[in-house]
Protein backbone atom coordinates (compact mmCIF):
# COMPACT_ATOMS: atom_id res chain seq x y z
CA UNK A 1 0.00 0.00 0.00
CA UNK A 2 1.49 3.08 -1.12
CA UNK A 3 2.42 5.98 1.92
CA UNK A 4 0.22 9.08 1.08
CA UNK A 5 2.78 12.08 1.92
CA UNK A 6 1.92 15.67 3.01
CA UNK A 7 -1.56 15.89 3.58
CA UNK A 8 -1.39 19.16 5.60
CA UNK A 9 -0.90 22.20 4.23
CA UNK A 10 0.71 25.85 5.09
CA UNK A 11 -2.86 27.67 5.53
CA UNK A 12 -3.90 24.11 7.87
CA UNK A 13 -0.85 24.35 9.58
CA UNK A 14 -1.35 28.11 10.87
CA UNK A 15 -5.12 28.38 10.89
CA UNK A 16 -6.14 24.58 12.40
CA UNK A 17 -7.87 25.05 15.48
CA UNK A 18 -9.27 21.26 16.67
CA UNK A 19 -6.36 19.82 19.44
CA UNK A 20 -4.71 16.29 18.84
CA UNK A 21 -2.64 15.38 16.26
CA UNK A 22 -3.34 16.07 12.50
CA UNK A 23 -0.83 13.67 10.07
CA UNK A 24 0.90 15.02 7.53
CA UNK A 25 2.11 11.41 6.18
CA UNK A 26 4.87 8.93 6.86
CA UNK A 27 5.51 9.63 10.38
CA UNK A 28 5.12 13.21 11.03
CA UNK A 29 2.24 14.91 12.65
CA UNK A 30 1.45 18.25 13.81
CA UNK A 31 0.11 18.46 17.57
CA UNK A 32 -2.21 21.18 18.77
CA UNK A 33 -2.08 21.16 22.36
CA UNK A 34 -5.40 22.60 24.38
CA UNK A 35 -3.84 25.99 24.81
CA UNK A 36 -3.19 26.54 21.13
CA UNK A 37 0.48 25.67 20.74
CA UNK A 38 1.59 23.59 18.12
CA UNK A 39 4.77 21.30 17.63
CA UNK A 40 6.34 18.56 15.17
CA UNK A 41 6.16 15.01 15.83
CA UNK A 42 7.73 11.83 14.55
CA UNK A 43 6.43 8.36 15.23
CA UNK A 44 8.06 5.32 14.23
CA UNK A 45 6.88 1.59 15.14
CA UNK A 46 10.46 -0.67 15.37
CA UNK A 47 9.93 -4.51 17.20
CA UNK A 48 6.50 -3.87 17.65
CA UNK A 49 6.80 -0.54 19.55
CA UNK A 50 5.47 2.44 18.93
CA UNK A 51 8.02 5.87 19.13
CA UNK A 52 7.76 9.24 19.37
CA UNK A 53 10.01 12.30 19.43
CA UNK A 54 9.23 16.25 19.15
CA UNK A 55 11.19 18.05 15.89
CA UNK A 56 10.59 21.36 17.45
CA UNK A 57 7.68 23.86 17.77
CA UNK A 58 6.17 25.49 15.52
CA UNK A 59 6.34 28.44 13.43
CA UNK A 60 10.12 28.32 14.42
CA UNK A 61 10.40 24.87 12.12
CA UNK A 62 8.03 25.20 8.95
CA UNK A 63 6.11 22.96 7.57
CA UNK A 64 8.84 22.50 4.57
CA UNK A 65 12.01 22.19 7.61
CA UNK A 66 9.74 19.59 9.45
CA UNK A 67 8.98 17.52 6.22
CA UNK A 68 12.71 17.49 5.90
CA UNK A 69 13.50 16.50 9.01
CA UNK A 70 10.96 13.24 8.77
CA UNK A 71 12.24 11.84 5.52
CA UNK A 72 15.33 12.41 7.28
CA UNK A 73 14.07 9.96 10.06
CA UNK A 74 12.45 7.35 7.68
CA UNK A 75 15.73 6.79 6.37
CA UNK A 76 17.08 6.18 9.69
CA UNK A 77 14.17 3.85 10.17
CA UNK A 78 14.48 1.89 7.19
CA UNK A 79 17.94 0.80 7.58
CA UNK A 80 17.05 -0.44 11.05
CA UNK A 81 18.40 2.18 13.05
CA UNK A 82 16.87 4.86 15.93
CA UNK A 83 16.29 8.44 15.21
CA UNK A 84 16.02 9.00 18.92
CA UNK A 85 19.40 7.76 19.38
CA UNK A 86 20.74 9.24 15.51
CA UNK A 87 19.53 12.76 16.32
CA UNK A 88 21.11 13.36 19.54
CA UNK A 89 24.44 12.66 17.78
CA UNK A 90 24.27 14.48 14.51
CA UNK A 91 26.65 16.94 14.01
CA UNK A 92 25.91 20.57 12.90
CA UNK A 93 26.94 20.76 9.43
CA UNK A 94 29.12 23.12 7.76
CA UNK A 95 28.15 26.70 6.14
CA UNK A 96 29.39 24.59 2.66
CA UNK A 97 27.09 21.63 3.25
CA UNK A 98 24.30 24.17 3.97
CA UNK A 99 24.93 25.77 0.81
CA UNK A 100 24.69 22.32 -1.02
CA UNK A 101 21.25 21.83 0.55
CA UNK A 102 19.62 24.93 -0.01
CA UNK A 103 21.50 24.96 -3.84
CA UNK A 104 20.14 21.32 -4.58
CA UNK A 105 16.31 22.62 -2.72
CA UNK A 106 16.61 25.28 -5.81
CA UNK A 107 17.63 23.10 -8.52
CA UNK A 108 13.88 23.52 -9.92
CA UNK A 109 13.86 27.35 -9.86
CA UNK A 110 16.62 28.31 -11.82
CA UNK A 111 15.73 29.77 -15.32
CA UNK A 112 18.86 29.10 -16.89
CA UNK A 113 21.95 28.01 -16.54
CA UNK A 114 23.96 31.13 -15.73
CA UNK A 115 21.77 32.37 -13.18
CA UNK A 116 22.19 28.78 -11.25
CA UNK A 117 26.05 29.30 -11.74
CA UNK A 118 26.20 32.45 -10.46
CA UNK A 119 24.61 31.01 -7.11
CA UNK A 120 26.86 28.85 -7.22
CA UNK A 121 29.93 30.82 -7.84
CA UNK A 122 29.18 33.53 -4.95
CA UNK A 123 28.70 30.70 -2.42
CA UNK A 124 32.17 29.43 -3.11
CA UNK A 125 30.77 25.72 -4.87
CA UNK A 126 31.92 26.75 -8.28
CA UNK A 127 31.84 23.49 -10.82
CA UNK A 128 34.57 22.58 -12.80
CA UNK A 129 34.63 21.08 -16.32
CA UNK A 130 33.40 17.57 -14.63
CA UNK A 131 31.00 19.30 -12.78
CA UNK A 132 32.09 18.41 -9.24
CA UNK A 133 32.01 21.31 -6.83
CA UNK A 134 35.35 23.34 -6.54
CA UNK A 135 36.12 25.55 -3.05
CA UNK A 136 36.55 28.94 -4.95
CA UNK A 137 34.89 32.32 -4.44
CA UNK A 138 33.76 34.94 -2.04
CA UNK A 139 32.56 32.93 0.85
CA UNK A 140 35.96 30.29 0.45
CA UNK A 141 36.55 31.80 4.17
CA UNK A 142 33.11 30.63 5.15
CA UNK A 143 33.09 27.18 3.43
CA UNK A 144 34.41 24.57 5.97
CA UNK A 145 33.15 26.64 9.24
CA UNK A 146 30.32 25.14 11.22
CA UNK A 147 27.33 26.82 10.77
CA UNK A 148 25.98 27.45 14.08
CA UNK A 149 29.59 29.55 14.51
CA UNK A 150 29.05 32.11 11.80
CA UNK A 151 29.08 35.59 13.00
CA UNK A 152 28.23 39.20 11.91
CA UNK A 153 32.34 39.49 11.91
CA UNK A 154 32.93 36.52 9.80
CA UNK A 155 29.85 37.51 7.13
CA UNK A 156 31.94 41.30 7.17
CA UNK A 157 35.07 39.66 6.60
CA UNK A 158 33.65 38.21 3.17
CA UNK A 159 31.67 41.32 2.22
CA UNK A 160 34.22 43.97 3.17
CA UNK A 161 37.25 44.13 0.09
CA UNK A 162 34.07 43.75 -1.79
CA UNK A 163 31.02 46.48 -0.46
CA UNK A 164 32.53 49.47 -2.41
CA UNK A 165 34.49 48.08 -5.80
CA UNK A 166 31.45 45.27 -6.84
CA UNK A 167 28.77 46.84 -4.69
CA UNK A 168 26.24 44.69 -6.80
CA UNK A 169 28.11 41.58 -6.44
CA UNK A 170 28.15 42.18 -2.81
CA UNK A 171 24.80 42.99 -1.93
CA UNK A 172 23.78 39.70 -4.57
CA UNK A 173 26.11 37.57 -2.27
CA UNK A 174 24.69 38.72 0.88
CA UNK A 175 21.29 38.21 0.38
CA UNK A 176 23.04 34.76 -0.90
CA UNK A 177 24.30 34.47 2.27
CA UNK A 178 21.24 35.41 4.30
CA UNK A 179 19.43 32.84 2.07
CA UNK A 180 22.00 30.14 3.79
CA UNK A 181 21.61 31.08 7.21
CA UNK A 182 17.72 31.31 7.01
CA UNK A 183 17.67 28.06 5.83
CA UNK A 184 20.16 26.95 8.16
CA UNK A 185 17.74 28.19 10.98
CA UNK A 186 14.53 26.85 9.69
CA UNK A 187 15.94 22.96 10.17
CA UNK A 188 17.10 23.80 13.71
CA UNK A 189 21.02 24.17 12.83
CA UNK A 190 21.12 27.66 13.80
CA UNK A 191 19.30 29.97 16.80
CA UNK A 192 19.09 34.02 17.29
CA UNK A 193 19.47 36.64 14.64
CA UNK A 194 20.61 36.17 11.30
CA UNK A 195 24.59 37.62 10.56
CA UNK A 196 23.62 38.42 7.30
CA UNK A 197 20.58 40.59 8.06
CA UNK A 198 20.44 43.78 6.30
CA UNK A 199 18.02 46.03 8.04
CA UNK A 200 18.80 46.89 11.51
CA UNK A 201 22.05 45.42 11.17
CA UNK A 202 24.38 45.11 8.80
CA UNK A 203 23.17 48.46 7.18
CA UNK A 204 24.65 50.03 10.66
CA UNK A 205 27.60 48.74 9.92
CA UNK A 206 28.81 49.00 6.19
CA UNK A 207 28.95 52.56 4.73
CA UNK A 208 26.23 53.73 2.74
CA UNK A 209 26.98 52.91 -1.40
CA UNK A 210 25.79 54.92 -4.16
CA UNK A 211 23.68 53.26 -6.93
CA UNK A 212 24.28 50.01 -7.44
CA UNK A 213 27.09 49.77 -10.40
CA UNK A 214 26.01 47.08 -13.36
CA UNK A 215 29.77 45.32 -12.41
CA UNK A 216 32.88 46.69 -13.39
CA UNK A 217 32.67 46.39 -17.02
CA UNK A 218 31.07 48.97 -19.38
CA UNK A 219 28.63 49.05 -22.37
CA UNK A 220 30.92 49.43 -25.61
CA UNK A 221 29.41 52.66 -27.08
CA UNK A 222 26.83 52.07 -29.80
CA UNK A 223 28.93 53.88 -32.64
CA UNK A 224 31.57 51.36 -32.33
CA UNK A 225 28.83 48.27 -32.53
CA UNK A 226 29.19 47.73 -36.17
CA UNK A 227 32.68 47.81 -36.26
CA UNK A 228 32.81 45.29 -34.04
CA UNK A 229 29.94 43.50 -35.66
CA UNK A 230 33.17 43.20 -38.87
CA UNK A 231 35.47 40.93 -36.64
CA UNK A 232 32.40 38.92 -35.08
CA UNK A 233 31.42 37.83 -38.10
CA UNK A 234 34.69 37.03 -39.59
CA UNK A 235 34.78 34.26 -36.51
CA UNK A 236 33.54 31.25 -37.90
CA UNK A 237 32.77 29.89 -34.06
CA UNK A 238 28.63 28.93 -32.86
CA UNK A 239 29.70 31.58 -30.04
CA UNK A 240 30.51 34.07 -32.67
CA UNK A 241 26.97 32.88 -34.05
CA UNK A 242 25.33 33.34 -30.52
CA UNK A 243 26.74 36.34 -29.56
CA UNK A 244 25.57 38.27 -32.66
CA UNK A 245 22.09 36.80 -32.24
CA UNK A 246 22.20 37.96 -28.54
CA UNK A 247 23.08 41.81 -30.51
CA UNK A 248 20.74 41.48 -32.99
CA UNK A 249 17.92 40.95 -31.44
CA UNK A 250 19.58 42.88 -27.90
CA UNK A 251 18.24 39.62 -25.81
CA UNK A 252 19.47 38.71 -22.56
CA UNK A 253 22.39 35.83 -22.45
CA UNK A 254 20.38 33.25 -20.63
CA UNK A 255 17.44 33.40 -23.06
CA UNK A 256 19.86 32.97 -26.29
CA UNK A 257 21.68 30.17 -24.38
CA UNK A 258 18.85 27.97 -23.86
CA UNK A 259 16.94 28.82 -26.79
CA UNK A 260 15.49 25.64 -28.69
CA UNK A 261 14.75 25.47 -32.53
CA UNK A 262 11.02 24.51 -30.90
CA UNK A 263 10.89 28.18 -30.35
CA UNK A 264 11.65 29.73 -33.37
CA UNK A 265 9.17 30.28 -36.72
CA UNK A 266 11.51 30.69 -39.49
CA UNK A 267 9.09 31.53 -41.61
CA UNK A 268 7.15 34.18 -40.02
CA UNK A 269 10.72 35.84 -38.15
CA UNK A 270 9.32 35.45 -34.82
CA UNK A 271 11.22 33.99 -31.90
CA UNK A 272 8.84 33.40 -28.85
CA UNK A 273 10.33 32.46 -25.29
CA UNK A 274 8.09 30.90 -22.70
CA UNK A 275 7.40 32.68 -20.03
CA UNK A 276 9.48 30.28 -17.65
CA UNK A 277 12.46 31.34 -19.25
CA UNK A 278 11.93 35.23 -18.92
CA UNK A 279 12.98 37.46 -16.19
CA UNK A 280 9.92 39.16 -15.83
CA UNK A 281 7.89 35.95 -15.59
CA UNK A 282 6.03 36.99 -19.03
CA UNK A 283 6.05 34.90 -22.75
CA UNK A 284 8.28 37.43 -24.77
CA UNK A 285 8.33 37.39 -28.81
CA UNK A 286 11.22 38.80 -30.58
CA UNK A 287 10.46 39.64 -33.79
CA UNK A 288 13.59 38.66 -35.72
CA UNK A 289 15.28 41.13 -38.58
CA UNK A 290 16.66 39.63 -41.87
CA UNK A 291 19.95 38.88 -41.11
CA UNK A 292 18.96 37.02 -37.74
CA UNK A 293 16.82 34.95 -40.10
CA UNK A 294 19.89 34.48 -41.90
CA UNK A 295 22.42 33.26 -39.25
CA UNK A 296 19.11 30.88 -37.85
CA UNK A 297 18.62 29.19 -41.29
CA UNK A 298 22.51 28.45 -41.87
CA UNK A 299 22.00 26.64 -38.52
CA UNK A 300 19.02 25.02 -39.04
CA UNK A 301 20.41 23.49 -41.82
CA UNK A 302 22.89 21.33 -39.97
CA UNK A 303 20.46 21.31 -36.63
CA UNK A 304 20.44 17.32 -35.64
CA UNK A 305 16.60 17.75 -33.45
CA UNK A 306 14.19 20.19 -34.36
CA UNK A 307 13.88 20.52 -30.34
CA UNK A 308 17.66 20.61 -29.77
CA UNK A 309 19.11 24.08 -28.71
CA UNK A 310 19.84 26.81 -31.28
CA UNK A 311 22.94 27.28 -29.78
CA UNK A 312 25.04 23.77 -29.17
CA UNK A 313 27.58 23.14 -26.94
CA UNK A 314 30.35 20.52 -27.55
CA UNK A 315 27.99 17.98 -26.21
CA UNK A 316 24.96 18.07 -29.33
CA UNK A 317 21.89 17.71 -26.09
CA UNK A 318 22.97 20.96 -23.81
CA UNK A 319 23.79 24.33 -25.10
CA UNK A 320 26.61 26.36 -25.06
CA UNK A 321 28.76 26.58 -22.13
CA UNK A 322 26.97 30.13 -19.68
CA UNK A 323 30.10 31.79 -20.25
CA UNK A 324 31.19 31.36 -24.14
CA UNK A 325 30.11 34.78 -25.29
CA UNK A 326 31.63 36.30 -22.44
CA UNK A 327 34.78 34.31 -22.95
CA UNK A 328 35.24 34.98 -26.95
CA UNK A 329 34.50 39.09 -26.42
CA UNK A 330 37.06 39.16 -23.62
CA UNK A 331 39.31 36.69 -24.06
CA UNK A 332 39.42 35.75 -27.54
CA UNK A 333 38.86 38.68 -29.21
CA UNK A 334 40.78 40.65 -26.41
CA UNK A 335 37.62 43.28 -25.00
CA UNK A 336 38.21 42.47 -21.23
CA UNK A 337 36.45 45.71 -19.99
CA UNK A 338 33.21 44.63 -21.97
CA UNK A 339 30.10 42.16 -21.22
CA UNK A 340 27.59 40.58 -23.45
CA UNK A 341 24.95 42.42 -21.63
CA UNK A 342 26.33 45.60 -22.09
CA UNK A 343 24.96 45.22 -25.90
CA UNK A 344 21.63 45.70 -24.53
CA UNK A 345 22.54 49.11 -22.93
CA UNK A 346 24.13 50.02 -26.67
CA UNK A 347 21.10 49.35 -28.02
CA UNK A 348 19.23 50.90 -25.56
CA UNK A 349 21.17 53.90 -26.11
CA UNK A 350 21.50 53.69 -30.00
CA UNK A 351 17.30 53.68 -29.77
CA UNK A 352 16.82 56.72 -27.90
CA UNK A 353 19.61 59.00 -29.33
CA UNK A 354 19.11 58.16 -32.88
CA UNK A 355 16.23 56.99 -33.60
CA UNK A 356 12.39 58.04 -33.35
CA UNK A 357 11.38 54.88 -32.16
CA UNK A 358 8.86 55.41 -28.84
CA UNK A 359 10.18 54.46 -25.58
CA UNK A 360 7.64 52.00 -24.93
CA UNK A 361 8.51 50.29 -27.85
CA UNK A 362 11.89 50.33 -27.27
CA UNK A 363 11.42 49.15 -23.55
CA UNK A 364 9.28 46.12 -24.83
CA UNK A 365 11.94 45.23 -27.08
CA UNK A 366 14.02 44.80 -23.83
CA UNK A 367 11.67 42.66 -22.25
CA UNK A 368 11.23 45.64 -19.79
CA UNK A 369 8.16 45.70 -17.65
CA UNK A 370 6.69 49.08 -18.41
CA UNK A 371 3.67 51.22 -16.60
CA UNK A 372 1.73 50.04 -13.40
CA UNK A 373 -0.80 46.79 -13.75
CA UNK A 374 -3.60 49.46 -14.95
CA UNK A 375 -1.86 50.48 -17.61
CA UNK A 376 -0.20 47.11 -18.26
CA UNK A 377 -3.76 46.10 -18.76
CA UNK A 378 -5.16 48.31 -21.64
CA UNK A 379 -2.02 47.45 -23.49
CA UNK A 380 -3.84 44.61 -25.32
CA UNK A 381 -0.97 43.28 -27.63
CA UNK A 382 3.20 43.53 -27.36
CA UNK A 383 3.47 45.92 -30.62
CA UNK A 384 5.33 43.21 -32.50
CA UNK A 385 5.38 44.99 -35.70
CA UNK A 386 6.50 48.59 -34.55
CA UNK A 387 9.07 46.48 -32.31
CA UNK A 388 9.78 44.72 -35.92
CA UNK A 389 10.88 48.04 -37.85
CA UNK A 390 12.93 48.73 -34.67
CA UNK A 391 14.70 45.87 -34.97
CA UNK A 392 15.37 46.13 -38.38
CA UNK A 393 16.77 49.69 -37.93
CA UNK A 394 19.03 48.42 -35.42
CA UNK A 395 20.51 45.42 -37.92
CA UNK A 396 20.57 48.46 -40.94
CA UNK A 397 22.27 49.91 -38.36
CA UNK A 398 24.78 47.66 -37.43
CA UNK A 399 25.20 46.85 -41.57
CA UNK A 400 24.98 49.98 -43.11
CA UNK A 401 27.45 51.95 -40.58
CA UNK A 402 30.39 49.08 -41.02
CA UNK A 403 30.53 49.40 -45.17
CA UNK A 404 33.28 50.99 -44.94
CA UNK A 405 35.01 49.41 -42.16
CA UNK A 406 38.28 47.99 -42.66
CA UNK A 407 39.43 46.45 -39.51
CA UNK A 408 38.60 46.97 -35.17
CA UNK A 409 40.68 48.70 -33.59
CA UNK A 410 39.78 47.68 -29.52
CA UNK A 411 41.27 51.20 -28.27
CA UNK A 412 38.88 52.73 -30.16
CA UNK A 413 36.08 51.40 -28.38
CA UNK A 414 37.57 51.84 -24.72
CA UNK A 415 35.42 55.52 -24.72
Amino acid sequence: MTRVLNKLSDRKVKTEERPGRHADGGGLYLEIKPSGSRAWLFMWKAGGKRTAMGLGAYPAISLAAARDKAADYRRIVARGGNPLVESKTEAVPTFGAVADKLLGSMEKAWKNAKHRDQWYYTLSRRRDEDGKLTKEGYCLELIGKLVDQVTTEDVLLVLSPIWAEKAETASRLRGRIENVLAYAKARGWVQGENPALWRGHLSTLLPKRQKLQRGRHAAMPYPDVPTFMVALRNRPAISARALEFAILTAARSGEVYGARWSEIDIDKAVWTVSAARMKAGREHRVPLSTRTVEILRELHAVRLSDDGFVFPGQKIAEPLSSNAMDALLQERMKLPQFTVHGFRSAFKDWATDETHHQREIIEAALAHVIGDGAERAYRRTDALEKRRRLMEDWASYIDGSSSNVVAFNPRSATA
